[in-house]
């Protein structure tokens, strides 16, 4: 008989209808093997994908920032030109507070921007920051009303 495969096991003998590579008993080849396989036990890094809408939440966070600074900068520039002394005072203090506040969040964006540029896991947020600076802007409020109440006691 020859071309007969009576000479092989049943299993490993060649069947018109299925192509030997797809046989199973058949030992994987080059081509049958996936491209990317599992390891036991082994971490692979693979590089973290940052979406553009997390750049984006950091610079309006800075534009809100920004936006209150310019607000309590326009109140400071009224107390300045429309204001007697004790106005004067407080365009002073609140102008202060306002350079502040811009000098924050501008650092604020910056370690941000760097920790996310980075891939950085770590918390975003700053608690001491916000406190310190409405502690100061409390404090610029009520030596406002204290001047102004005293000033008027003396009259």
């Amino acid at each position: 008989m020859s071309g007969s495969l009576s000479g092989l096991p049943t299993q490993q003998r060649f069947h018109p209808h299925i192509h030997p590579l797809l046989d199973r008993n058949t030992p994987p080849s080059m081509s049958t093997q996936p491209l990317l396989q599992r390891t036991a036990n082994k971490r692979i890094a693979l590089p973290v994908r940052v979406e553009p809408k997390v750049f984006f939440a950091n610079e309006r966070t800075f534009l809100a920032w920004l936006h209150f600074t310019v607000i309590l900068g326009g109140l400071a520039v009224g107390l300045l030109n429309f204001g007697d002394k004790v106005g004067k005072i407080s365009a002073g203090m609140f102008s202060l507070v306002a350079m502040m506040i811009m000098i924050y969040a501008l650092v604020t964006y910056y370690w941000r921007a760097n920790a996310i540029r980075k891939r950085g896991s770590g918390p975003y947020d700053d608690r001491l920051g916000p406190t310190v600076l409405c502690i100061f802007l409390l404090a610029a409020v009520i030596i406002n009303f204290w001047l102004r109440f005293t000033e008027d006691e003396g009259i």
